[in-house]
């Protein structure tokens, strides 16, 4: 899961697919302002932990236990470097899968993240969920969002996903994984793509996207193959969370357009 976050252009970081030098919540990670952290104490605070950490959202303390929920794995567990089986149709409308969809759903929007793939809650089967809000985008800045070409979209639900390349044209902005927390690095992805499945209830669906969203897709879909973005990522930007605000090493390429 992007989770695809955000960070600065010039390695600063200012900052969240699916997540930011700018970064993907499928997971991405945006800064939170003090304000909102203090309205919404009872989310963000545990008295005996501190900051609850908040997937590539916030990145800070300890995860609230969610006893009905699964976890989200994290790396080296081989369910995620292994390839996810398709979901067979006669399976969409079963129990387990739906109930597998309203878990990852729920899990996404709780780490808070904005996409996710099932093997990142254990279970080997091409299902993704993906979401951008205004709220999450509301905490980059203007700079960062024009240049990542970041727009909100709602629910996205897509079973055995087929991503397609439309065009060359690529960006290299940094990642985030809910599945790798803590760490950030710069991933080169293409600008525009087109994703057919089905939904959660077994109609076709295409979704052509650009910018931010064809990002998170890309992240989301690496997943099933039992790819993780450090997998692509430029190594030398590897880093941590708490040190994005550093400048890149001497050598590295730019963040931006292609």
């Amino acid at each position: 899961m992007i989770g695809i976050q955000q960070l600065p252009l010039t390695g600063k970081h200012s900052i969240p697919f699916h997540t930011p030098v700018s970064v993907t919540r499928c997971q991405y990670k945006p800064i939170i302002k003090p304000e909102f952290i203090t309205k919404n104490k009872d989310r963000f605070w545990s008295s005996s932990t501190g900051p609850v950490r908040a997937g590539w959202f916030l990145g800070l303390g300890e995860k609230k236990k969610v006893t009905d929920l699964p976890e989200i794995v994290q790396a080296g567990d081989p369910v995620l470097n292994e390839p996810a089986r398709d979901v067979r149709p006669d399976e969409i409308g079963s129990e387990r899968v739906q109930k597998i969809i309203d878990d990852m759903v729920k899990v996404m929007r709780g780490a808070p993240g904005v996409g996710l793939a099932a093997p990142q809650i254990g279970i080997p089967l091409k299902i993704i969920v993906l979401e951008d809000t205004e709220e999450y985008i509301g905490y980059a800045p203007k700079e960062e969002i024009k240049a990542q070409d970041r727009r909100s979209f709602d629910l996205l639900v897509i079973i055995n996903p087929n991503l397609q390349k439309k065009g060359n044209k690529s960006a290299l902005f940094f990642e985030g994984c809910l599945s790798v927390d803590g760490y950030r690095a710069m991933v080169e992805r293409f600008l525009d793509v087109e994703v057919t499945g089905l939904d959660r209830y077994g109609q076709p669906i295409k979704v052509s996207a650009s910018g931010w969203q064809a990002r998170i897709l890309q992240h989301e879909c690496d997943h099933l193959a039992g790819t993780l973005y450090v997998d692509k990522m430029v190594k030398r930007t590897f880093r941590t969370v708490e040190n994005l605000q550093l400048p890149l090493a001497n050598g590295c390429p730019k963040p931006g357009v292609r």
